[in-house]
């Protein structure tokens, strides 16, 4: 079976960081696409990045450029966010979601929730000021 499960969520304060990190089993690691999505309360879920594991090619929404990096560890089958800087905008329940096919990171971002295939179960990032 398929199964995503994302860790390392917790509460900072502004300007801190977090990493978290999304293990993928019963899937080929070395052809997917992984994308991080957050949803926060009374907000529709939003796309934050994707990558494709074979070549790494990302893709950022415009609100977290240059203060999160999404890499892909295959040999660890995971594939981690990391938020630098981080807003109280920021809080919200993160997903890592899966695409079982070769697409570049752009593509799967503008797939969306509704193109991915996995999801895992949402951890939550809190960010006081």
């Amino acid at each position: 079976d398929v199964q995503l499960q994302a860790s390392g969520g917790g509460s900072v304060q502004a300007g801190g960081s977090l990493r978290l990190s999304c293990v993928a089993s019963g899937f080929n690691f070395d052809d997917y696409a992984l994308g991080w999505f957050r949803q926060a309360p009374g907000k529709e879920r939003e796309g934050v990045a994707c990558i494709s594991s074979s070549d790494s090619v990302t893709y950022y929404g415009d609100s977290v450029k240059g203060r999160f990096t999404i890499a892909s560890d295959n040999a660890k089958n995971t594939v981690n966010l990391q938020m630098n800087t981080l807003k109280p905008e920021d809080t919200a329940v993160y997903y890592c979601a899966a695409v079982l096919r070769y697409l570049d990171g752009s593509t799967c971002y503008r797939l969306g929730e509704d193109g991915m295939d996995y999801w895992g179960k949402g951890t939550q990032v809190t960010v006081s000021s």
